[in-house]
């Protein structure tokens, strides 16, 4: 059997005039576990579909050769109107069912066109096709494939479904549970998966990690879940500006690695600063020193040895030239200063929390930042709640109970059903869809008109962030990926002080890297905070107050 074997070379894809994939070269083990993460728009998603052979390269070698088949589940599974949930699971072990279809037409080719059977040469011929059909079939262990369906539809929570109803009436997290389940239980050896946690509650995220952890073969999975990645994977592929980058050790593995990274960046540009002020400073110090030494000897001082007169060969002009010349390369092959720490400021305020949250949680050295009473909005309730600067509160409720509301009431973009709301002037709000509406203005225009700054300043301000490339700024913002509006509204964000941050899904969109610089910032923040997210590895580490909101 010809071994498994998944690589590129080279590979480039474009749509329109928009390179994507830029000359890429990856090449992975048999059996291995992959993460593919970036922003949004970054290219993630082409390239899976290009290992999963839905999309051509336009340049490259891509070989992708697995004996045990390939199941790919994109994001959001599209199926004609009147499709079924029958028809939906077909679709997903497509490749499978194929195989179980030939299987069985080689097996009643076996008796003839006339059903009196074959025999000779054409017996021997039928027989080797039945014969490698059913090998590659039951490697596959493609009789358990309807146990295993059953299993899995079961475990995600969709076991009761009737599998003749129309796929369009089924929600969205029912219809992603479906397909997961079908692209699993198919079992091929090459599995791709395009954000496969978004809709899963705890249980069905663990089953779905242990079913994947158990995998004999080879998974690729785009994902913003960071703890999905740090649970599953073995290998980080990040997908960035066209290219990417392949780390060890899963994901703890590439966190220290972009922390050497950001080492590294930060040292060479100090040399480069060194290198730069040194050489500054010899053309300084050495033509001071040839301004002293006269252009000729005076008539009167005809001894030897008092100097030498200046002309092109004296010393000094040499060491001036070697420096100009040093100075000339450092200033044409800059080293970029590395990206700043994002930080949130509150001015005024200290970063200790207050003692808890209610009526009492504040007091005069600590006054109330945020306050409700008898607040109802949408299915949302909340009787009495304080906030002082340094609080922390992560609001939890089941979808659709009114979480965004809440927030919505709190930075003053609603009218709350009942009950009062006091809340500080400056407050920063990130909401979970984007608030920046694609047009024609360039991103430096939009990010500057949002600080009311001129465009020079607004650059000076915008580009130490690390957020963007400089090209980047005259991009229309309607070009631009979701991803890098949610990072031009991060980068609003930190440019501004606040008292109070409303953060809603923070973590969606943005690549996981950039996320735990998030967290980072959020933690020194003075101000109070109120986050609402699915995010596990969020929630986890989440040290602050929690509020549930009642059924």
């Amino acid at each position: 059997m010809t071994a498994s074997r998944l690589s590129l070379h080279g590979v480039t894809k474009r749509f329109a005039d928009r390179v994507v994939l830029d000359r890429i070269d990856l090449s992975f083990r048999p059996g291995e576990r992959i993460g593919v993460i970036g922003d949004n728009g970054s290219g993630k998603s082409t390239l899976l579909r290009l290992i999963g052979g839905a999309i051509d390269p336009d340049a490259g070698e891509l070989i992708v050769r697995f004996a045990g088949g390939i199941g790919m589940l994109d994001q959001v599974l599209e199926l004609p109107a009147g499709a079924t949930m029958h028809d939906a699971i077909d679709t997903c072990s497509a490749e499978l069912r194929a195989l179980e279809l030939a299987m069985r037409a080689a097996e009643q080719g076996l008796a003839g066109l006339d059903g009196a059977g074959l025999d000779g040469a054409a017996l021997d011929v039928a027989l080797a096709e039945y014969a490698a059909l059913t090998e590659r079939f039951e490697s596959r262990d493609g009789y358990g494939a309807p146990t295993r369906l059953a299993a899995s539809l079961e475990e995600l929570g969709v076991g009761g479904l009737d599998r003749e109803r129309e796929w369009a009436t089924l929600s969205g997290g029912e219809r992603s549970r479906v397909a997961i389940a079908a692209t699993v239980a198919a079992n091929p050896e090459l599995l791709l998966l395009d954000e496969p946690s978004n809709d899963l509650d705890d249980e069905a995220w663990q089953w779905l990690v242990d079913r994947l952890r158990a995998h004999d073969g080879t998974v690729v999975v785009v994902t913003h879940d960071r703890a999905f990645l740090q649970a599953l994977t073995q290998v980080i592929v990040e997908v960035d500006d066209g290219g990417v980058s392949r780390y060890g050790d899963g994901y703890a593995g590439y966190l220290v690695a972009k922390r050497n990274e950001r080492e590294r960046h930060r040292l060479a540009y100090e040399e480069w600063k060194a290198d730069l002020a040194r050489n500054r400073e010899l053309v300084a110090a050495n033509a001071g020193r040839l301004a002293a030494i006269p252009r000729k000897m005076e008539k009167a001082a005809m001894g030897h040895g008092a100097f030498t007169p200046r002309d092109r060969t004296h010393g000094a002009m040499g060491r001036i030239r070697m420096a100009k010349a040093q100075v000339t390369r450092l200033l044409a092959e800059p080293v970029a200063p590395p990206p700043e720490p994002l930080t949130f400021s509150a001015p005024g305020m200290s970063a200790a929390p207050a003692a808890g949250i209610g009526p009492d949680a504040a007091d005069d050295a600590n006054p109330v930042l945020l306050a409700l009473s008898g607040v109802r909005v949408a299915e949302a309730s909340v009787d009495d709640l304080e906030l002082a600067a340094g609080d922390r509160l992560l609001i939890t409720g089941r979808n659709g109970i009114g979480k965004t509301s809440l927030l919505r009431v709190i930075a003053g973009e609603r009218r709350a059903d009942a009950g009062t709301v006091t809340a500080p002037r400056r407050i920063g709000h990130l909401r979970q869809h984007s608030a920046i509406a694609p047009s024609g203005r360039p991103l430096l225009d939009v990010y500057a008109a949002g600080l009311r700054e001129d465009l020079e300043t607004a650059e000076a301000r915008l580009m130490p962030l690390g957020l963007f490339h400089p090209r980047d700024l005259a991009v229309p913002v309607g070009a631009l990926s979701y991803g890098q509006r949610r990072r031009l509204e991060l980068a609003l964000l930190v440019s501004e002080p606040h008292e109070l941050l409303l953060l809603d899904e923070p973590t969606n969109h943005l690549s996981p890297d950039l996320v735990e610089d998030l967290e980072g910032a959020l933690e020194t923040f003075a101000g109070a905070v109120v986050l609402v997210s699915h995010d596990r590895l969020l929630r986890e580490r989440f040290g602050g107050h929690r509020l549930r909101l009642p059924e």
